[in-house]
């Protein structure tokens, strides 16, 4: 009994091909500017704007289909986490008020472990991109496409 040959990969619903075929050769600058688009956001974040590396390295390098994705999968992830810290440092406040400065004792470890979790990610993605990999982050809003 003869058997069809499985369909060819289709782009997902709702999504724009991307330009970029995994298991494409990428060239040595395409790999630079895919880790500096993960790595500039750990330069930026000194200023508190870790989201700017990205949209940097998004407007300057937007003609390669892959930096251009490695640029918006890494400010996708850094607006996630602004929101977050927005968020977060709200219900912080709320928990210290309510509990008359003993939630501090909550607060200050979520904040370091939520400061560890963007910081271990964003080398990851970093690595990942520097070695030509693709690299989707974890609990990331999509926003920018």
């Amino acid at each position: 009994m003869d058997q069809q040959p499985p369909y060819p990969p289709q782009q997902p619903y709702g999504q724009q091909p991307s330009g970029w075929q995994p298991g494409g050769q990428l060239s040595a600058m395409d790999r630079t500017w895919g880790g500096a688009a993960h790595w500039s956001a750990l330069v930026a974040a000194f200023l508190a704007l870790a989201f700017l590396g990205p949209l940097l390295v998004l407007l300057v390098r937007s003609d390669s289909p892959w930096v251009r994705r490695q640029a918006v999968e890494s400010l996708n992830f850094q607006l996630s986490m602004v929101i977050y810290g927005i968020v977060g440092g709200i219900l912080a406040v709320v928990v210290v008020v309510l509990t008359l400065g003993i939630g501090v004792l909550a607060v200050i470890p979520i904040a370091l472990a939520a400061a560890g979790f963007w910081l271990v990610f964003t080398i990851i993605g970093a690595v990942k991109a520097s070695n030509g990999e693709d690299y989707r982050y974890p609990l990331t809003i999509r926003m920018v496409s």
